[in-house]
């Protein structure tokens, strides 16, 4: 999760956001290269009193200037693309989730299991335990297996919400009457916070998401568990 004072993104957990942060800084640098050449040529301009005439007209110059964003945005466009669809790629998933967003709280159903759902409310501030967080801690985890392929369907049953989790790259709106669908897979066993990223009333701030990666020999127990409670 983030960090106080953080300026860069979450850790990745993983393959999609792992893309994203290669692609964050494969364009950062042409962009802080670009930077330095226009930051350099107005010194230039401003510093220098000699002037070459052959530099007012000149074919050569104009087609290097016409070229060359042409070729920076062929390679800033094609690793974008690229990502675009693996994130749109959906093969065989392990087990699909229902995410149903509501004022002011989600709601879960594991549409693979006859009588798995859950609400998951925010914690209050009151009630949390040593070591929790304030307003990211929810009463219920969605609880995955790790390193399986997940696919997540998105919708809302009165306002516009948004279910995102940063550090696994994932965010999809929540519309009324519309089923959306995302996928991911978790690289890595943990717990991974999000929270509702469409204003969607007075206490948006309070429905927090939070998704537990365990093993698939815990997941399995975990949900033989909750079908027994319900």
């Amino acid at each position: 999760m983030a960090h106080p004072s953080q300026l860069g993104f979450q850790d990745a957990a993983s393959p999609v956001m792992e893309e994203l942060l290669h692609f964050h800084d494969h364009s950062l640098m042409i962009v802080f290269l670009i930077s330095t050449l226009v930051l350099y040529i107005i010194a230039a301009m401003v510093t220098t009193t000699l002037t070459n005439k052959f530099l007012l007209d000149s074919q050569e110059i104009e087609i290097i200037w016409t070229l060359l964003p042409a070729i920076i945005l062929i390679l800033i466009a094609l690793p974008s693309l690229r990502i675009l669809y693996l994130m749109d790629e959906i093969n065989d998933p392990h087990l699909t989730i229902k995410a149903v967003g509501h004022q002011w709280y989600w709601s879960y159903e594991y549409t693979d299991y006859v009588d798995l759902g859950f609400d998951a409310y925010m914690i209050p501030t009151q009630d949390l335990s040593p070591g929790q967080f304030r307003l990211l801690e929810a009463d219920h985890r969605m609880v995955i297996p790790v390193e399986s392929p997940i696919r997540v369907l998105v919708s809302a049953e009165d306002v516009l919400h948004s279910w995102a989790i940063p550090s696994l790259g994932v965010k999809m709106d929540a519309i009324p009457g519309r089923l959306n669908q995302t996928s991911f897979i978790v690289s890595r066993p943990g717990v991974y916070y999000g929270q509702c990223s469409e204003i969607c009333g007075a206490n948006h701030s309070f429905m927090p998401i939070v998704v537990e990666a365990v093993p698939l020999e815990h997941f399995e127990i975990w949900s033989s568990l909750m079908i027994e409670d319900a």
